[in-house]
């Protein structure tokens, strides 16, 4: 997140174990070495050379497709309600009757009904600031206030490189700056980063390097919690999208009064029991300022033709200044007014020492070896203040609060390593890797606190080997078989019990008592590492000398895998962390690149991928058989580890069936629903897919990439909630009658009690049993499209421009979740669950974006 994407050089992916085994830890899910231009050492082609760049890019919502024919209500019946089922707009349709003791007769071609503000039962909300207003009539109309809601986003992003090369060596200096106004009112973000990096070869042959880079991160937004169809679901903080996508049609959100003079939020409900987005972005917020300094320091000298030693010290060291806040007078979140206070550091520090070998043993057989030792320390420290019950609103400062709490985290993490690495080649086709690895961690008891993996390939070129497969069609094979294994550490403090200090309780009496807490995670001593294996084979060929067609085929275990299992509340503890057994993934990769056409003045060329893997768990530790691994979410699909299936497999309360398979309906026409849970999903895909094309015609450089997504079940709390509140309609009759088709439970004759359209939304496919919440994933994908003009050298050539070019890029233009509610345009990507191990659970987190933008890019 803190490189500049200007600066980067080149990308390499390391993807198998066998080549990720010297890298420890940190390589288990693979390897991506970035080269960027202050560490990159090739040639300009002159001494000294600038490239400056400037983006500007329009960052639009996706939005639902919002129906705009009805407003708020239950039953066609109009009211204040959170739902959305209320009259037709249009008078010639609707019925005055409809509307009730709130009806005030039509006024300027729309029905007028009693003013949200006149029914709100806290007077003090209204009198006497809104009472003039609250004696008006209300047009009962379309507002449209989501779309609304939302501004323009706009981003200006900056980039200067400036680099200088001589045959002893080049620095090299890079800019950036990011300017992101959010389409979502309140959220923002400045970026700036500042690199140098160089490197020279001294007189005495020995060579020296370096880059540093300094990162600057401002970032504010209103709060973003999960919802579970209304409001946030925390206690702690707000959610500005939970309480605004569902907005009916028919609230004039932006043209209400939303906050008193006292700094309430007031809205059109009666009770006021929604809390008005606009007073969550005027008096909520979380913020980030975070300044990070990290690069390396590198020598390496060779000492005759075979031997050579390397040193690079790494270091990275941020610090974090974070806020969560809210004023009084809200409704979600602490009502009272909260602002908690964060300072984080962290820093880590990598030594690695190498000393390299290479020499031909005799005309046929070659040999390059290694050995290393690496070290790297990881020091975090936190201090945490939280203050509740403001005093004055406004003010959000500790001392304009009546109580705070303190504490603190410190966390400190060693692992060392020592590596080898052997390959020796025959005649230059034949080769053979061996690699080995041994770690020490810190966070671990002595007794499991080292591990010991090996790694090791043998590839064939075959072409080379027997040049007679060479012809026409095949030009190029390499045949690889690759093992290796990875380690993975818990994060510090998981193995013990942890208790809590804290002395701010005071009894006159007796004076500072001393408070004694237990942490609501229990320790493990006996935890132990991970340890990833994989076999991989795999075979590169090139065909009709223009398509690269390469195959893995790969089976990976981990055994001992680390996962958080929840404990019931009896155990004095909410979770462990644990030792959870064995999982496995099979899988495969195709990658395919071609050259479809290749001339002077137009080439096309595509490059493809394919993924798919199936991952199953084979044991738990003994005597378990599942566990879930995600909090208790009011009833909602949760995440389980299951053995025999899937990790993640999803299970929520179904519709309780009968022997026959006939799902049984009680006498309100509902579904009834099992106490217990069951299996509902898999959030796995089954496969992934992208297409990437890439055509140029003279000057002019067209290039496009496409996803796709097979499979893997998702739970939409965004589907339920809009389509079940009335605010979408996925094209059912609004005003029809509906028998859900199943048994009575208590006659056991075929169900015949009907329910409203608005009953089938609400009851059933919104809040009803969790598997009606489940969607299959599948989505196809335009993720980005970019078409380029450099302009030719000859136009140059007199000039100070060495290249010139613009570029217009669109990002996430397309999507489509095929078998989700084409009106929810819901965007698989777009899960709210953050970092952890939550797979296929959406909360009500906002919208996708779309974006659109120009680059200018020059040099010097």
């Amino acid at each position: 997140m803190d490189l500049d994407p200007n600066s980067i050089e080149s990308v390499n992916i390391l993807k198998g174990l066998s080549a990720t085994v010297l890298y420890g830890q940190q390589g288990r899910n693979g390897v991506i070495l970035v080269t960027t231009k202050n560490g990159s050492s090739s040639q300009t082609q002159k001494g000294m050379e600038a490239t400056v760049s400037h983006s500007i890019f329009l960052n639009d919502p996706v939005l639902p497709d919002y129906q705009n024919d009805y407003g708020g209500g239950f039953h066609q019946l109009f009211g204040f309600f959170f739902s959305n089922g209320g009259p037709n707009f249009d008078p010639a349709i609707n019925d005055p009757r409809q509307f009730g003791a709130y009806y005030r007769g039509e006024e300027n071609g729309y029905v007028t009904v009693q003013h949200p503000l006149d029914r709100i039962n806290d007077r003090t909300l209204v009198d006497p600031e809104f009472t003039e207003l609250s004696l008006t009539n209300y047009p009962y109309k379309n507002y449209r206030p989501v779309e609304n809601f939302f501004n323009q986003g706009i981003v200006h992003t900056t980039s200067l490189n400036l680099k200088s090369t001589s045959d002893k060596g080049f620095l090299s200096l890079t800019y950036n700056r990011i300017d992101d106004e959010g389409f979502t009112p309140g959220n923002r973000l400045r970026k700036n980063n500042l690199g140098i990096g160089g490197r020279a070869t001294l007189d005495n042959g020995l060579t020296i390097g370096g880059t540093l880079n300094y990162a600057n991160t401002d970032y504010i937004t209103p709060p973003i919690a999960a919802s579970f169809g209304s409001g946030s679901s925390s206690s702690f903080t707000s959610s500005v999208f939970g309480d605004l996508m569902y907005t009916p049609r028919s609230v004039d959100l932006m043209g209400l009064p939303f906050q008193t003079s006292d700094g309430r939020s007031i809205y059109y409900r009666s009770g006021n029991d929604i809390q008005n987005p606009r007073w969550t972005v005027a008096n909520a917020f979380d913020s980030e300022l975070v300044n990070r300094v990290f690069g390396n320091f590198n020598a390496s000298y060779q000492i005759n033709d075979q031997l050579g030693i390397s040193y690079v010290y790494g270091l990275d060291a941020s610090s974090q200044f974070a806020e969560h806040a809210q004023n009084k007078g809200g409704v979600d979140g602490n009502a009272l007014g909260i602002y908690q206070t964060t300072d984080r550091s962290n820093t880590i520090q990598d030594h690695n020492l190498r000393l390299s070998y290479s020499t031909e043993i005799n005309s046929d057989l070659g040999i390059d070896a290694l050995v290393g030792a690496t070290s790297r320390r990881n020091v975090f420290s936190a201090r945490y203040v939280t203050s509740e019950n403001q005093l004055v609103h406004g003010v959000l400062k500790h001392f304009n609060f009546v109580s705070q709490n303190a504490s603190s985290y410190d966390s400190e993490e060693n692992i060392t390593g020592i590596y080898t690495d052997i390959t020796l080649d025959y005649k230059n086709y034949l080769y053979l890797n061996v690699q080995a690895r041994q770690d020490y961690t810190s966070v671990l008891e002595a007794e499991n606190n080292s591990i010991f993996y090996p790694g090791g390939s043998v590839a064939l070129i075959a072409t080379d080997a027997f040049p007679s497969l060479q012809n026409e069609i095949l030009n190029y094979a390499k045949v690889r078989v690759g093992f290796g294994q990875s380690a993975g550490f818990t994060s510090p403090y998981r193995t013990r019990s942890l208790l809590s200090l804290n002395s701010t309780a005071f009894d006159p009496g007796s004076g500072v008592i001393q408070l004694n807490t237990t942490a609501n995670t229990l320790g493990n001593a006996a935890l132990q590492p991970e340890l990833i294996s994989e076999l991989e084979v795999g075979i590169d060929t090139r065909l009709f000398n223009r398509i690269n067609l390469n195959v893995s085929l790969f089976d990976k275990t981990t055994t001992n895998l680390i996962t958080t299992r929840t404990l019931p509340s009896s155990t004095g503890f909410r979770s462990t962390t644990v030792n959870a057994g064995k999982l496995s993934v099979k899988g495969a990769e195709v990658d395919l690149n071609a050259q479809i056409i290749s001339g002077n003045d137009f080439t096309w060329g595509i490059a493809s991928n394919f993924y798919a893997d199936e991952n199953l768990i084979e044991s738990l530790g003994e005597g378990v058989e599942e566990f879930t691994y995600t909090d208790v979410v009011a009833g909602r699909p949760q995440n389980y580890a299951v053995v025999g299936q899937p990790l993640g497999v999803m299970k929520a309360q179904v519709i309780e069936r009968d022997d026959a398979g006939n799902a049984l309906i009680d006498d309100d026409g509902f579904y009834v629903e099992t106490t217990d849970p069951f299996l509902v999903g898999d959030p796995n895909p089954d496969w992934t897919a992208s297409l990437t094309n890439n055509l140029r015609y003279k000057d002019f450089t067209l290039g496009f990439t496409w996803q796709y997504r097979h499979g893997g079940d998702l739970f939409s709390q965004d589907a339920a909630t809009l389509v079940g509140r009335g605010v979408l309609n996925p094209g059912t009759n609004r005003e029809g009658l509906y028998v859900l088709e199943g048994i009575s439970q208590s006659t056991g004759l075929p169900n015949t009690t009907q329910i409203t359209a608005i009953n089938y939304g609400f009851d059933v496919f919104s809040f009803g049993p969790g598997e009606l919440q489940i969607f299959d994933g599948t989505t196809i994908r335009l993720s980005e499209i970019n078409l380029s003009y450099n302009v030719p050298k000859s136009f140059l050539s007199k000039t100070p421009f060495g290249s010139l070019s613009a570029t217009l890029t669109g990002l996430n233009l397309f999507y489509d979740a095929v078998n989700i509610p084409d009106v929810v345009n819901f965007d698989t990507n777009m899960l709210s669950t953050g970092v952890g191990n939550a797979m296929g659970l959406s909360f009500i987190t906002g919208p996708s974006s779309r974006r659109v933008g120009l680059t200018l890019k020059a040099t010097f």
